[in-house]
């Protein structure tokens, strides 16, 4: 059995990668997405192992230690990171996996799988994500203006990545990241 390949996964925060995400994994029975490790608190609904695997502090600092994590990075107070064994354990078994991390996870999974593909996704422009935030209803104008911020900060990396997909449309940048998946696959071949 041929192995999976590692994917990361990444955007402009607001952008739409977890709804392309969703679809994604409905559409292609090969594709698994890394569960995190954090130290956050779960939220009404989520459940460990699924939304994310919830860990102490402590117990967090150990996997550091024991170099038992891909990747990691704090964020507002809590830790966040990729467990390395159920990753490597799934790419191994012939799954491909997509790590959807942050630009700075980004740059620790390249360092160790410099053979890992990187997938950047970007709004196809910075009024519309705005409009997109706006739309939602769920934020201040100072939160708004911070996440617009932030994804014009991250999108400077995206030329640094293999390909950057405009999420115009989820579908259309649904289908591409498959057929960007599915090119990988072929060439690997």
């Amino acid at each position: 059995m041929a192995k999976g390949q590692l994917i990361v996964y990444t955007g402009a925060s607001g952008v739409g990668k977890g709804t392309i995400m969703e679809q994604l994994l409905a559409d292609n029975d090969n594709l698994r997405l890394s569960v995190s490790a954090t130290t956050r608190a779960p939220r009404p609904g989520e459940v460990d192992g699924v939304n994310y695997h919830y860990v102490s502090r402590e117990e967090f600092e150990r996997m550091i230690e024991n170099d038992l994590l891909l990747e990691y990075a704090q964020y507002c107070d809590n830790m966040y990171g990729t467990p390395k064994a159920s990753v490597l354990d799934l790419i191994e078994k012939g799954f491909d996996v997509m790590l959807e991390i942050e630009v700075k996870g980004y740059e620790q999974v390249k360092k160790l799988f410099p053979e890992c593909v990187t997938i950047f996704v970007l709004p196809p422009s910075i009024e519309e994500l705005e409009r997109r935030l706006r739309k939602r209803g769920t934020e201040t104008d100072d939160v708004i203006a911070q996440r617009l911020s932030r994804a014009v900060e991250e999108m400077e990396y995206a030329p640094a990545f293999d390909y950057q997909v405009i999420n115009d449309d989820v579908q259309r940048a649904k289908t591409e990241i498959l057929n960007i998946i599915a090119n990988i696959k072929n060439e690997n071949k």
